[in-house]
């Protein structure tokens, strides 16, 4: 069973449901609030972790009254998150979400006033039996650390990075990274009209590595060792919840490439569609814990690569 890391956040979300998403300087009521436990990094662990892999995370968390919401989660997935730094007097970060049910969208107002994980945390965790490191492309001189350090000393952990935003320097991250998650956003703030236009330019450069971008309801792209692979998006028959559908296909790639015993003969075209279906499953419910049991992902479990 692999042992996966995933270094970067988590966070408190609090999410109010609305029917519509309220017009600027109006006041609407929420038909409902939940608070839960967030951040890419730690969202992509539950679902690795639902998957049948050994999940530990590795980031800064506050002591305030919220921790505990983090952490009763991470417990119920089974997430090991001893290699934390919790920082004393401070604050988890706050994702404020307005979910609007006609259009299932989210939009997010995210405050963060935390001390970072930084490349001395990094260098204290026994990294030896790491199969795997996923990072978050934030903290971008620390990661970048990270990655370089676990290279040079830990040659066989595959490493993946998630590129969401556009961060100054935040190409630095391409360099130690086998496996490298684009968003469209940062697509699109490139200057890219499509998933494919776009890893046919980072082709270029990056011919030894696998790239994914993905592009919401068009589907993703996938390019392995320089050869190119598209598929639409799965659409479920109901759309009710897009929050984390994109850390949900993130971890769906890396668990399908975890079952690939060589990457460069990695059958894209299966991983794609596995990718794509599994995010589209998650999108046709609320939260990321029921949908495992779908028979989608209990394919997942013995996909044939």
């Amino acid at each position: 069973m692999p042992n996966i890391l995933a270094v970067g956040i988590a966070t408190i979300d609090i999410i109010n449901e609305v029917d519509n998403y309220p017009k600027e300087d109006s006041e609407i009521r929420a038909l409902n609030q939940l608070c839960q436990r967030g951040g890419n990094a730690t969202n992509t662990l539950v679902l690795l972790s639902q998957l049948g892999h050994n999940c530990f995370w590795a980031g800064t968390m506050a002591d305030d009254m919220n921790v505990k919401i983090i952490t009763s989660d991470l417990d119920s997935y089974h997430i090991d998150f001893t290699n934390t730094r919790c920082v004393e007097h401070a604050t988890n970060p706050t994702s404020y979400i307005i979910h609007s049910n006609d259009t299932a969208s989210r939009s997010i107002v995210h405050y963060r006033d935390l001390e970072e994980y930084d490349v001395n945390d990094f260098k204290q965790i026994k990294l030896d039996n790491f199969d795997w490191i996923h990072f978050e492309g934030r903290n971008i001189e620390n990661v970048f650390l990270m990655q370089q350090f676990c290279k040079r000393n830990f040659p066989h952990i595959k490493i993946s990075v998630e590129i969401e935003k556009v961060r100054r320097q935040i190409e630095k991250l391409f360099e130690y990274a086998d496996v490298i998650l684009f968003s469209r956003p940062y697509a699109v703030n490139s200057g890219y009209k499509s998933a494919e236009e776009f890893l046919l330019a980072q082709q270029i450069n990056f011919n030894n590595k696998i790239l994914s971008c993905t592009w919401g309801d068009k589907g993703a792209s996938l390019s392995i060792k320089g050869r190119l692979f598209s598929q639409p998006a799965y659409r479920p028959d109901k759309v009710i919840d897009t929050l984390a559908a994109g850390d949900t296909y993130n971890a769906a790639i890396i668990h399908a490439l975890l079952e690939t015993e060589d990457l460069s003969k990695a059958n894209g075209e299966e991983i794609l569609f596995f990718s794509c279906k599994t995010a589209g499953e998650k999108c046709a419910q609320r939260g990321i814990r029921l949908f495992i049991e779908r028979d989608t992902c209990k394919t997942a479990l013995n996909f044939p690569l």
